[in-house]
This record gives C-alpha cells, sequence and structure tokens, in this order.
C-alpha cells in the first residue's frame, strides 16, 4: 500500500485522533508543524503559543516513543514552510508521499485551506466530540430556536451522565438556581495545579520569547500542563480539591483570586490532552462518593457535555461567515483598555490585567465584564470575536466565536442566545468584590461618579428598542425606563453619549 502523510495539528494532540486510527504507524508518516501562519492570524498570547507548542513537542516525543515516524518542524527550522498547508507539500515532495489524511479542524480557516490543496485529502470526523456535525443537525432541523438546555439533555441521555433510568439524577436537569453566590475571600482556598517547565518547555519559552515577545501578555511565569500526564493531574486536583465548592461560586470574581474554585483544564480538553467524557465521569465518581454535591457536579458536566458541544454544533452549523455576523450593526473600535491602556473601572482593569498575566478569565469575567462592556459601548463583534480569540490559552475558533458572536454580543440576532447579556454595574457588585476599590460608584446612575455600565446599560436599551422591546425577556426593563422622568432620561443618554465620546477619542474611562 501507498504511504500516507498523517496531519497531527497543534490542538489534536490525543493518541487515539481519527487521523492516527486510519494510519499504519510501520508505514505511514506523522506530519506536525510550528508555522508562522498559525501563530500570527491573530496576535495570539505569548503563554497560548507556548502552550501549544511545548505540548506538540511532548506529544511527537510520545509517538516516536511508540513507534511512529514523526517529521517535525519546530518555528525556527531553516525550511519551515510557513503554514500548514505547506508543509504538508514540502513533506509530500520530500517523502513522495501525496495522500493525507488529516482529523477534520477546528476552524472554517483551516478546513478550507486544506480542501484546496493539490493532494488526495481525506478529512476524518472528530469523534473526540460527544455529537457529531450530522447528529448535532439532525437536533436542529425545524427547530425555531436552538435552545442549549433541551440539547444538554439529549447529551446526558446519550451518555448516560446523571442519569437515573430515563430521569435525570436528583430530581432536576438543571441546579443552576443554586449556583450564583458571591464568594468569600478564603486564603485557605486550594489554588489550581502549577507545573514547573521542563527542558523542553523551557527551550519553547525562550522561542516565544523572542518571536513573540511584543504581544499583548506576560510570558513567565509559565505554569501550563503540557503532557496527558499532567493534565490528568490536574483534572485530580480539581475533582478532589475544587469541585465541591465549584457549583456555588461558579459566577463568583474576586480581586485576589482570579481562579475561586475553576478548574483551568480547558486548554487541555481543547488541545486534546484530555477528553469530555472521561472529565465527566470522574466528577460524577465524586458526586456518586458523596464527595462533591449534585449542583457543583451537574454544573460542571453542562459546561462540558452540554454548552461545549452545543457551541460546536451552532459553529459548523452556521459555516464560514458566522464570525461577521452584526445583528445590532455594531462598529466601534476596541477600545485601548482592552490591551492594557489605563481604566477607571476596577472590574475591567481586573479583568483585562488577569487576562494580561494568566491568558485566563472565567465565564462570568468575559461574559458580564468586558464581553458586558464591549456590548453597551458598541464594538465591533468581529473585532471583539478576534480578541478573545487571542488572548486566552482556552481560545479556539469553533468554541469561541459562538461565545462570542452568540452568547456575548447577541450578533447572530438571537440564535444562540435568547436576549443580550448586558447588565448595569449591579449585577457586577452582587457577584464581586470590584466595586469597593472602584473609582465610579456603582449605586450613582448618573453623574461624574456614575458607574459607566449604569449609564450605558439604560443607552443601550434606548438605542436598541425597536430590535429589542418586543422580547419578553426584555419587556421589563423597558417598562422601568418608561416610568423614568422625560428629564431623566435625557440625561442619561446625553452622559451616555458623552462616555461614548470619551471611548472614542482614547479618552482615559
Amino acid at each position: 500500500m501507498v504511504k500516507r502523510l498523517i496531519l497531527v495539528l497543534g490542538d489534536q494532540l490525543s493518541h487515539d485522533i481519527a487521523a492516527l486510527r486510519a494510519a499504519d504507524k510501520a508505514r505511514d508518516i506523522v506530519v506536525m508543524a510550528e508555522v508562522m501562519e498559525e501563530g500570527t492570524y491573530v496576535p495570539h498570547h505569548p503563554k497560548k503559543i507556548a502552550l501549544i507548542l511545548s505540548a506538540m513537542r511532548h506529544f511527537a516525543q510520545e509517538l516516536r516513543d511508540e513507534g511512529w515516524t514523526v517529521a517535525y518542524t519546530r518555528l525556527d527550522d531553516a525550511e519551515n514552510a510557513g503554514s500548514i498547508p505547506g508543509e504538508l507539500l514540502r513533506r509530500a515532495d520530500e517523502s513522495g508521499a501525496h495522500a493525507v489524511d488529516a482529523t477534520r479542524p477546528g476552524e472554517w480557516r483551516l478546513i478550507e485551506a486544506l480542501e484546496a490543496l493539490p493532494l488526495d485529502m481525506r478529512l476524518h470526523e472528530d469523534d473526540r466530540f460527544i455529537c457529531s456535525h450530522r447528529e448535532f443537525d439532525d437536533w436542529a432541523e425545524g427547530r425555531k430556536q436552538l435552545r442549549m438546555e433541551y440539547f444538554y439533555r439529549e447529551m446526558r441521555r446519550k451518555t448516560g451522565l446523571l442519569m437515573e433510568g430515563d430521569a435525570p439524577a436528583g430530581g432536576k436537569w438543571n441546579f443552576d438556581h443554586d449556583n450564583r453566590k458571591p464568594a468569600p475571600a478564603d486564603m485557605l482556598r486550594p489554588a489550581p495545579c502549577h507545573f514547573a517547565p521542563d527542558e523542553i518547555t523551557q527551550e519553547v519559552l525562550d522561542l516565544v520569547s523572542a518571536r513573540f515577545g511584543d504581544n499583548f501578555g506576560a510570558l513567565r511565569p509559565f505554569d501550563f500542563a503540557t503532557t496527558r500526564a499532567q493534565a490528568l493531574e490536574a483534572l485530580e486536583h480539581f475533582v478532589t480539591r475544587l469541585l465541591p465548592g465549584f457549583g456555588d461560586y461558579q459566577d463568583a470574581m474576586l480581586q485576589g483570586d482570579p481562579y475561586v474554585h475553576h478548574s483551568l483544564i480547558s486548554p487541555y480538553l481543547n488541545i486534546g490532552l484530555l477528553y469530555p467524557v472521561e472529565i465527566c465521569r470522574r466528577a460524577v465518581e465524586e458526586w456518586q462518593a458523596g464527595r462533591a454535591p449534585i449542583n457543583a457536579v451537574e454544573g460542571f458536566v453542562r459546561q462540558i457535555i452540554g454548552w461545549r458541544e452545543y457551541v460546536r454544533g451552532i459553529y459548523f452549523r452556521e459555516g464560514p461567515d458566522y464570525v461577521t455576523r452584526n445583528a445590532l450593526e455594531h462598529t466601534a473600535p476596541l477600545p485601548a483598555l482592552y490591551w492594557g491602556a489605563e481604566t477607571r473601572m476596577n472590574c475591567v482593569s481586573h479583568a483585562v490585567g488577569q487576562t494580561r498575566d494568566l491568558a485566563y478569565a472565567h465565564h462570568i469575567q468575559r461574559l458580564m465584564v468586558t464581553g458586558n462592556f464591549a456590548l453597551l459601548a458598541g464594538v465591533s463583534p468581529t473585532v471583539l470575536h478576534e480578541w478573545y480569540l487571542a488572548v486566552y490559552a482556552d481560545a479556539f475558533e469553533w468554541v469561541e466565536a459562538p461565545n462570542t458572536i452568540g452568547m456575548s454580543q447577541f450578533a447572530d440576532g438571537g440564535l444562540l442566545a435568547s436576549k443580550p447579556y448586558v447588565s448595569s454595574g449591579n449585577y457586577i457588585h452582587k457577584m464581586s468584590d470590584y466595586c469597593g476599590d472602584c473609582h465610579y460608584s456603582v449605586r450613582e446612575k448618573t453623574g461624574e461618579r456614575a458607574c459607566p455600565f449604569n449609564l450605558l446599560y439604560w443607552h443601550f436599551m434606548d438605542r436598541h428598542r425597536p430590535r429589542l422591546e418586543r422580547n419578553p425577556r426584555m419587556a421589563q426593563m423597558y417598562r422601568t425606563w418608561d416610568r423614568m422622568s422625560p428629564e431623566r432620561r435625557e440625561t442619561i443618554l446625553q452622559e451616555g453619549d458623552a462616555m461614548l465620546e470619551r471611548l472614542s477619542s482614547g479618552e482615559v474611562v
């Protein structure tokens, strides 16, 4: 039989990935490549680049130890073609193999580039996911609204996770009502797992510092897991020490504790070092043993087999143009404060600072702080999408784009979310300790000290009234707006205009 090239990408670091299962270890050549095109299509956080490159190098060595032939291209190799398609063509010419097996990438950009190659390309379904594209399309067909809750129930039934026969464990599908508590500061709360860089990772860090040192984000200290063994250790640490409090405090934000009870395993899951069902089964074991409450375990399982699978289904169902959608016609540029410029908003300063230092912020910091502010300020959703894709270690387009375009920015017009996720400063005040140290007052609605979230919330509601007032989940807010005096509404709108003008002119807000 003719030998084939077996492409393994930097987010496909799983030993049983479909392309490897289709290969012949004795004959075929595994192709892995560190290329500038993947490192620069958005200005990725240096920690994200280092994580992927180090994990790739460790994975390639594991493959060699298992007897695979691996053609591995390092970023600084003299013959590096600079792109994944270019490297495949180079390796095909070098080896005489003109057939390629690849697991379907998680971005339309790469899928289209691979399909355009003059090679015999076989793209295999990425079956590390629970729901295939066909299954999702079958579920979605004919539905007026694609609500995650109903999809999640199907995934529970399919996997059997937290099921007691045909009924959900604990008598309810969803315990989210129990998961909205502000977190108390706790100096004894366990920190997530940290891993000291080995020789391979140190070499990568030096390379990333030289090539991407000017990118937004701190490269060092670097303490991510870079192997499956380390990722499993991080998972075990989370389920035994942090999972019991995850449910109660998963939405909470603390200035002195960027992690609270979160797992920090999403980067490892998204690059293939961990698998979704094994993670969920391990969490369920803790509930079955009486060591973790059901609200914590259900909330964690829902994020993985519900939300994660659901947004992937949306991304591939909607097609390559999904990232350009802009239902609210927002066109403002991204304020410089997202790249670390000064801001007097304590919540935004902490969320962006944490992102810069750690390449991490949890889902509420992304949705209700940086995402909420961008939506209120009318930032272009595509520009914001590119920022999120760049700055977080777990961000890959299939998972990040629907979260930004659909959930955070309502730019798909309500396909994914039933309403825009906007709020005044009150939500942030309730769920965090940010507001006490802020230059602005969360209790003031107008005036120089008024929280910008308060001003821009009503400004947003007013300017989008023709589209949103018929939404039953927004009706109460419009009734509240209408009960205000005309003078008060005019003051809010004028001060909101002034705030937007200050943002557009680059003034400190």
